[in-house]
């Protein structure tokens, strides 16, 4: 064989052995517990599209349910290759990919007595959201609010006017007014959509699995097969 041909065929097979190196064959994501969106039995719709993201790429996802603050210190520690569920920089320590995987639908949870709240006017009221949230870094003129450990009790806190609308995401808002005895007292308002990212782990492995994430996603947004996913939960397309 001649010798030229014979180093051509090892740096051949040297670069395959390194690149399947470079991409682990798992991807550990951890994330707090949604219903139908990231429920702890790795069914829901963010579950869904990150298997069809990974795992056509040879990436086995696997999944951690923790509360949202301790999957964010995971990611950061790299005791997971990322947390979901992330809004643009909201964190320091990780790595952030060129493509979100969804949008977050935000609204506001309020009396129906009080005057229908815009963007613009956020700032008259007195807010609250769930601790970790960081709401005030991506609504504009946020001057009051509260951040609350659960859920539990957002109702009684609007109620008793200790704060004049709750904020989150469509589901959970919906959540909370569902435990209403009389929904007639509340109303919910969209305010914004926030694009939802994957806050990847700064190391070595992060920066390999945040590579295949990004270009995957491109060929997936072209091709429109993540748009079944969205049907298929009844939410809408982000793309």
């Amino acid at each position: 064989m001649d010798v030229r041909r014979w180093l051509l065929i090892v740096l051949c097979v040297f670069t395959a052995v390194v690149q399947a190196q470079d991409v682990p064959g798992k991807v550990m994501l951890a994330s707090e517990e949604w219903s139908d969106y990231t429920n702890k039995d790795g069914t829901g719709l963010a579950w869904d599209v990150l298997r069809q993201v990974f795992e056509p790429a040879g990436i086995n996802l696997q999944t951690r349910s923790v509360p949202y603050t301790r999957s964010v210190g995971l990611a950061q520690r790299g005791e997971v290759d990322g947390w979901v569920g992330s809004y643009r920089n909201e964190a320091e320590g990780v790595l952030y990919p060129h493509w979100n995987f969804d949008s977050d639908h935000i609204y506001a949870l309020g009396l129906a007595s009080l005057p229908t709240p815009t963007v613009a006017t956020l700032g008259n009221y007195r807010l609250a959201w769930v601790r970790g949230y960081k709401y005030e870094e991506y609504l504009p003129n946020v001057r009051r609010f509260n951040q609350v450990e659960r859920r539990d009790g957002i109702l009684a806190m609007l109620l008793h006017g200790r704060a004049d609308f709750y904020i989150d995401a469509l589901a959970e808002a919906k959540y909370v007014l569902s435990q209403a005895d009389d929904h007639s007292k509340f109303t919910l308002t969209p305010i914004a959509e926030l694009p939802l990212y994957i806050g990847f782990a700064d190391n070595e492995r992060g920066r390999g699995l945040m590579a295949v994430f990004d270009q995957r996603m491109a060929a997936l947004v072209k091709s429109g097969e993540l748009k079944p996913i969205f049907e298929r939960w009844k939410q809408p397309y982000p793309f």
